[in-house]
């Protein structure tokens, strides 16, 4: 049994898995740390895999490490592929999990792996397996924030799916120019992708995915536990090569 802990700036997930099958999930709001540990306590686990973006109590590592054999994702972690990006300290750790996600499912297609939450993410995958980076950008409610921040007059707005890609009203085409802009960004990076690699398999997750993945041309695979699917293959990938 392995036990998964991805640790958000406002919130954790966790989740367990037996193999490659995953099995249960939990979620809190906020970083109750001694709710966490009890939970992973009452879990029958052998490794755990902590990915974290907020500073966590040294006493909390110090129970999960006493608890399982325990892996903390950082920048010099053993990965199931090579990370060939040029400052990898810098690399966003939800990056590399959905890599390695995207790994898993497709071990020997170029990937594209699109992660649409807070900013949007889009990374090339090759099927020899190296990272070889792409771009960041702002996510589908950034965009309608930054539009109504940025402006005197435009409204703040909810992200909501277009029924058109032009609007009639400034609602619509602030909804429309913020929805297809990620759209359309998208299909150009794989069009770029396919340009430099050839053929490529889209992998997407993220919360924003399900709002505008309808309006995508290309065949996408949707995962919304990429990013946990990705962890547990990277602590499986140290675990078997442990020294």
């Amino acid at each position: 049994m392995h036990l998964v802990l991805d640790i958000g700036n406002s919130r954790v997930k966790a989740a367990t898995f037996a193999g490659d099958h995953l099995q249960g999930r939990a979620q809190w709001q906020g970083h109750p740390w001694e709710e966490v540990v009890r939970w992973a306590y009452n879990q029958n686990a052998t490794a755990i895999i902590l990915s974290s973006v907020a500073v966590v109590p040294p006493s909390v590592v110090e129970a999960l490490q006493q608890r399982a054999r325990f892996v903390e994702l950082t920048h010099t972690t053993p990965l199931p592929f090579r990370n060939a990006y040029g400052t990898p300290e810098t690399l966003g750790k939800d990056r590399l999990a959905a890599a390695a996600g995207a790994r898993h499912f497709f071990p020997d297609r170029h990937c594209v792996v699109v992660d649409a939450g807070t900013c949007m993410t889009c990374d090339l995958l090759t099927a020899e397996g190296v990272f070889l980076g792409g771009n960041i950008s702002p996510g589908w409610h950034m965009r309608l924030e930054a539009m109504h921040a940025f402006t005197a007059r435009l409204p703040r707005l909810e992200a909501t799916a277009p029924a058109s890609w032009y609007g009639r009203t400034t609602a619509e085409a602030m909804q429309a120019g913020a929805a297809f802009g990620m759209v359309w960004e998208v299909e150009g990076f794989v069009r770029r992708a396919e340009a430099l690699l050839g053929s490529v398999q889209v992998v997407a997750t993220g919360g924003d995915t399900g709002l505008f993945a309808r309006y995508w041309k290309t065949e996408i695979f949707a995962n919304p536990d990429l990013v946990l699917i990705g962890l547990n293959q990277i602590l499986k990938h140290n675990v078997e090569h442990a020294a």
